[in-house]
């Protein structure tokens, strides 16, 4: 987990960014197979909105180092 924290804040905002596109679109294709009875993924699920939350978190702490 913390080895997760300290890559992401190493990249830039743009990355970081990115990495929230990719993260938020994973999210819906995993939701989406959830609903139509694939359950496997409900791991990866938790996992993916758990990095969600972290480069989002990351995100606001360079807005406000910014301000």
């Amino acid at each position: 987990m913390a080895r997760r924290a300290e890559k992401l804040r190493e990249m830039t905002a743009n990355e970081i960014e990115n990495q929230e596109r990719d993260l938020a679109e994973q999210i819906f294709r995993l939701r989406f197979q959830l609903a139509s009875g694939q359950a496997e993924g409900l791991k990866k699920m938790r996992e993916a909105k758990r990095d969600l939350a972290r480069v989002k978190t990351l995100l606001r702490e360079k807005e406000l180092r910014k301000a």
